[in-house]
């Protein structure tokens, strides 16, 4: 259990500040090299590919403290159309949407780009927070930096399985010794480049008794950061919003969130389902297999509502 002052040290000694140039933005992403993404390819040995997301339903549905997602349908007649030739054909209609989402929180699955946090007034690579403006958003890390996807191999890590548990209670956290764990029982190794997906249970939790809310969670603890690092991970994702809640730490509330995005450019998947995950895996005694992740292209934000696609 790393004490604060070590935890707090992780912004230096994690840094990856300058390691791939000072004008990176993309940080760890810069572990998924062409060859990464050949190996990822390698991992489809089944041919499955399942979604790793949530539904975003309307707000009855949702815990409305983090999001709003309204819709509204415009099914007008052919009458009200502005253009004449659609207006002469009275067979012909349509329907429409205008959706406002707030996907940050605890309930739309969602990546996380290097801005999304500062620490001391500083992003990534050492850029100032003054670069995020309120009416066009960031000029720096942006989810926009991945705008080409992420293709990468994915590693299924199941601690609730590992733990024989059908869960993880709220503020169970998630230690290096419970990865290694997972990989000896999986028969898998995290390697240079691979997204570490965390199954602690909380997917099944909301299954069964919908979307809770507050802020206590299971999740990876901070003591996992320089395990993340020695292993040249690309990207985590959880079940949860990543951090274990309470941290343990009354100086830094969210270490996960705030070391990985600020000091090591680590992007961050919040909310999966990983309960189909976990399922075929199981089932295929396959821990491993092709992640695909497509940020919406949003300019200037600070992250994206995301399906991620998991093929075995």
């Amino acid at each position: 259990m790393p004490t604060q002052d070590e935890v707090l040290g992780y912004f230096n000694t994690l840094s990856n500040w300058g390691r791939w140039g000072e004008d990176d933005e993309l940080g760890t992403l810069n572990h998924i090299t062409d060859d990464v993404r050949l190996a990822a390819a390698r991992a489809v040995r089944h041919g499955r590919s399942l979604s790793c997301a949530w539904e975003v339903a309307v707000p009855e549905e949702m815990e409305r403290a983090t999001t709003a997602c309204p819709c509204a349908a415009d099914m007008p007649g052919a009458e009200d159309m502005p253009v004449a030739a659609f207006r002469n054909d009275r067979r012909w209609g349509f329907s429409n949407e205008r959706l406002g989402i707030m996907f940050h929180g605890n309930t739309i699955t969602h990546i996380d780009s290097p801005c999304h946090i500062f620490w001391d007034g500083t992003m990534y690579n050492g850029r100032s927070h003054s670069l995020i403006d309120a009416a066009t958003g960031s000029a720096w890390a942006a989810v926009t930096s991945a705008a080409n996807g992420i293709i990468t191999r994915g590693v299924l890590l199941d601690i609730a399985r590992v733990r024989d548990v059908p869960w993880l209670e709220p503020g169970d956290g998630v230690f290096p010794e419970d990865l290694e764990e997972a990989e000896r029982r999986q028969g898998v190794r995290v390697r240079s480049g691979d997204a570490v997906l965390l199954r602690t249970g909380g997917g099944r939790v909301r299954h069964e008794g919908g979307a809770a809310g507050g802020i206590t969670q299971a999740g990876w603890h901070a003591a996992c950061l320089p395990w993340l690092q020695e292993r040249e991970v690309a990207l985590i994702g959880a079940d949860t919003p990543q951090d274990v809640q309470p941290s343990g730490y009354d100086d830094v509330l969210m270490p996960v969130h705030a070391v990985s995005l600020v000091a090591m450019g680590l992007w961050l998947l919040d909310n999966c389902d990983l309960e189909p995950c976990a399922t075929t895996a199981a089932e295929l005694g396959q821990w491993d297999f092709h992640l695909a992740v497509a940020p919406v292209r949003f300019a200037g934000t600070s992250g994206s509502p995301v399906n991620p696609i998991a093929t075995f």
